[in-house]
């Protein structure tokens, strides 16, 4: 009989463990003088993005395209690029009671960060101290397909050592975690700490 109510816990990256500004790119656009929205709307452009999160653009391409992108608007590519080089430089904050939660757990159950991310990822975790937080990191850049897509929790579950069907997925991102469900996982769409902490209490207590 299972002593636990899951065998691993799948986690999302931002919106979870970690949190942009909402106002960083829009003071980057009035800094530039440009509409604010301006820089987000070429970075995740749907098409562009995808290219990115799925490793088909390494994290430099993406960002030499957003630049080229926004060309027209800022003037002169050189512009461009300092606007986006700025932006590379923003850090989002990472949520310490989030990250004590997962720590908590890792004690008891592998944690999986999985995240619709450039080939950026592993080395921004390293620079913001995250590097060693998990107990493997699943970087949809790195294995060619990007949530919701039904791999990328296969994939997860793999690197945990579990069964789909014995594992909590969260995420902030509801159809993310209505396809994780679809394919047979626990899912949690996180609004907040206490609300994690109340799912995951079955694991810790």
């Amino acid at each position: 009989m299972d002593t636990l109510p899951f065998d691993a816990v799948l986690c999302d990256f931002d919106g979870v463990v970690h949190l942009w500004d909402p106002d960083g790119m829009n003071a980057l656009d009035r800094a530039w003088g440009l509409p604010e929205g301006t820089l987000a709307q070429a970075a995740f452009e749907g098409e562009l993005l995808q290219a990115a999160v799925t490793g088909c653009l390494s994290d430099e391409q993406w960002r030499d395209r957003v630049a080229q992108d926004l060309t027209p608007v800022c003037g002169s590519p050189g512009r461009a690029r300092e606007l986006v080089a700025r932006w590379s430089k923003l850090t989002g904050r990472v949520d310490p009671d989030v990250v004590d939660v997962l720590g908590a757990l890792r004690t008891r159950v592998p944690v999986v960060l999985v995240s619709n991310a450039t080939t950026r990822l592993e080395a921004y975790l390293a620079a913001i101290g995250l590097d060693e937080a998990f107990d493997a990191v699943v970087n949809t850049a790195r294995i060619g397909v990007a949530k919701p897509d039904r791999r990328v929790f296969d994939t997860a579950a793999r690197r945990a050592g579990a069964d789909l069907t014995r594992c909590l997925f969260v995420d902030d991102t509801a159809g993310h975690v209505r396809a994780a469900q679809a394919a047979g996982a626990a899912g949690l769409h996180f609004r907040g700490i206490e609300q994690l902490r109340a799912a995951v209490a079955p694991l810790l207590s």
